[in-house]
């Protein structure tokens, strides 16, 4: 059996990750941050089946220590502050977690078990004010936040520690994957959420930035599957994973209303602009200023054609799917709180 240690289990990937690990035979060791109440976020189904070690992406000694205890033959690395917005408000935390941390966790990997293999979860903000449609492994980085700085830095010496000490270390460059298990401050989860508190008569409208911001979404079961494809390779090498399919906010918003039989009809132009139900005429969508990024990245769109063919990759969820999974999910949540509510 092997053992797989990931940081950032409790997320939305590492839940993922761990439920495709334990069903491949793995022995899943999660690293998990103190706090006064043990909080097991996305893995409390599956608690009991993985071996949690207390320890800190900016504390290198608690890194080593996770490494003696796990003997790691494969470590992922998804711990991150990863929350573009908070990148600006946390730019010190950011930076420590996001880039410094990644140095944290190879050293250790580099002290205690060298022939351990490391994956480092990049990400298309590192691209930013994009220099080539679409991005591929070769495009130029031009990050637009902290969050994507500290990124780069993440991404770049990842790659220094496999080209100088010839640890088998690779990176991938996620472009956007959602899933049901996403966080309510990111922005897609932000509308399904929405969708079903406006459907059910409990939120009357969603306040959003720039919804023409065009993004290239997946889902993280599909994007967890090609992490684990990037270790059990004969080479250590970087790869974009994507679906080379681009949409705005405006159209997943269209497509999550849709979902619950509301069809939006879209009036006014810039931050006076507002989404109305078609059928009743009531303002269900409006734009506030507050929600729009210092720096914006306007577009991103990735290429997989390295990963479909080297690692033998494809989507299996589609966009549509995606959506449909997201807005099915929290309906139910939803309903669940308004019953509980009402007892």
């Amino acid at each position: 059996m092997k053992n797989a240690l990931v940081t950032g289990i409790a997320g939305q990937d590492g839940s993922y990750l761990a439920e495709l690990l334990l069903e491949k035979g793995y022995n899943v060791y999660g690293i998990m941050r103190r706090k006064a109440v043990v909080d097991y976020g996305n893995v409390v189904h599956i608690k009991d089946k993985i071996h949690f070690i207390y320890a800190d992406m900016t504390d290198v000694v608690s890194l080593i220590n996770a490494m003696k205890i796990s003997q790691a033959d494969e470590v992922y690395n998804l711990a991150a502050q990863s929350f573009v917005t908070t990148s600006w408000e946390q730019p010190l935390a950011t930076a420590q977690i996001d880039a410094l941390g990644v140095a944290n966790m190879l050293e250790a990997i580099r002290i205690v078990k060298p022939s351990c293999r490391f994956y480092q979860a990049s990400t298309s903000e590192m691209f930013g004010l994009v220099q080539e449609i679409p991005q591929r492994e070769t495009t130029p980085f031009y990050p637009r936040s902290p969050y994507g700085v500290a990124k780069v830095y993440g991404h770049w010496i990842t790659k220094n520690y496999r080209e100088s000490y010839g640890l088998f270390a690779c990176s991938g460059i996620l472009f956007n994957h959602e899933s049901e298990r996403r966080g309510k401050e990111f922005v897609t989860r932000k509308i399904t959420d929405a969708v079903a508190r406006i459907k059910q008569g409990v939120q009357d409208y969603i306040e959003l930035g720039n919804m023409d911001s065009k993004r290239d979404w997946g889902h993280s079961k599909d994007y967890v599957y090609a992490m684990w494809l990037m270790l059990q390779q004969d080479k250590a090498d970087d790869y974009v994973i994507a679906t080379n399919e681009t949409r705005t906010v405006r159209e997943f918003l269209e497509t999550a209303f849709a979902k619950v039989g509301i069809s939006v009809e879209w009036t006014g132009f810039g931050v006076d602009e507002v989404g109305m139900d078609k059928e009743t005429g009531k303002v269900i969508i409006k734009v506030n200023k507050k929600f729009f990024r210092p720096a914006e990245v306007d577009i991103l769109l990735g290429n997989p054609e390295k990963a479909e063919s080297v690692l033998g990759w494809k989507r299996e969820i589609s966009f549509d799917e995606l959506v449909e999974r997201m807005v099915k999910n929290d309906m139910e949540l939803v309903k669940r709180e308004i019953a509980y509510n009402n007892l």
